[in-house]
């Protein structure tokens, strides 16, 4: 099988067969995060961007490591330092990028479709690192390798999904992702966060948080982001957490070895308490780790050890 995709914009776009030799491809580049010289030639000479315009810790630092410990050459430029302050549109900016010759642009960008959109102007290969409340499909693939992982298998789990729902770009490629892969999601949210027409990516809505845990395999919370929302969509964040809120008490519903995600950055105490996000049953911060050996199976694939690697 050959990868031949020049971009990764969303989890729409790849198939399950896709997807699958990512998560191997990932799960090959772990080994070299755990050597004492974590560092392979495979990218040398290769120029990756890193184009964020909003903030973010884990993954641009992500990205930034895997480029790194695959020899590229990384450079990271901001909405603040770059010629947008003067009013440069983003296909402009691009296509300066462009002439510069790098091999792989990660954007990250506030408005939805705007990888899209700088993809069908740049030969670069274009990485989606988060555009609005559209997609995160970097975020949702390190994720189904978690919990592949530990679990050894996708297929027909029951993948849980609580909180923020309507202004979650994680939520909406972790349904595709999980459902396109065999599983069963469920969600649950305060009703002004659940989306209209969120069903239709593949999941179910639950009526309430009890209903949305029993039986999970894994428990995936969000982060409500103030951010996002015009409006306030609940009353506090102490009747949020009451209800819809993630503790020890309602993790007895979930099976015996569930697991409990969470993309960051936790709000503890309001949706995840710290006992349950520090306990056994936390992989927090696997996904974290797991998130550099993602990012560098995508540049890998995308920029080349080739984009034409056989998988086995």
């Amino acid at each position: 099988m050959w990868f031949e995709k020049k971009d990764i914009l969303d989890i729409e776009s790849l198939e399950s067969n896709e997807i699958s030799m990512i998560l191997d491809t990932a799960q090959g580049m772990k080994e070299i995060n755990e050597r004492p010289v974590k560092k392979v030639p495979t990218l040398r000479g290769k120029t990756i961007v890193l184009f964020f315009q909003e903030p973010s810790t884990r993954t641009k630092l992500s990205f930034d490591t895997a480029a790194k410990r695959l020899s590229a050459d990384c450079l990271s430029i901001s909405k603040s330092s770059s010629s947008i302050v003067k009013g440069e549109t983003l296909i402009d900016t691009a296509k300066n990028l462009e002439a510069m010759k790098p091999d792989v642009i990660v954007l990250r960008h506030p408005s939805s479709g705007a990888p899209h959109l700088i993809a069908k102007h740049v030969k670069s290969s274009v990485i989606n690192a988060g555009d609005g409340i559209h997609s995160h499909p970097s975020q949702a693939l390190l994720d189904m390798m978690s919990v592949r992982e530990r679990k050894g298998k996708i297929k027909g789990l029951k993948i849980s999904i609580i909180g923020d729902i309507a202004h979650s770009r994680v939520a909406r490629s972790d349904i595709t992702g999980f459902s396109k892969m065999g599983a069963f999601v469920s969600i649950c949210a305060p009703q002004t966060m659940i989306p209209m027409g969120i069903e239709k990516l593949g999941c179910t809505i639950s009526p309430n948080i009890e209903a949305c845990i029993d039986g999970a395999d894994v428990i995936m919370m969000l982060r409500i982001q103030k951010e996002r929302q015009g409006n306030i969509l609940f009353p506090t964040e102490r009747e949020y957490a009451t209800l819809f809120g993630l503790n020890k008490t309602r993790l007895k519903l979930a099976k015996k070895d569930a697991l409990v995600m969470h993309p960051g950055p936790m709000n503890r105490g309001v949706e995840i308490s710290s006992d349950v996000a520090d306990g056994d049953c936390s992989m927090i911060l696997e996904q974290v780790t797991n998130g550099v050996a993602l990012r560098m199976a995508l540049f890998y694939l995308v920029a080349g050890g080739s984009r034409h690697a056989d998988s086995d």
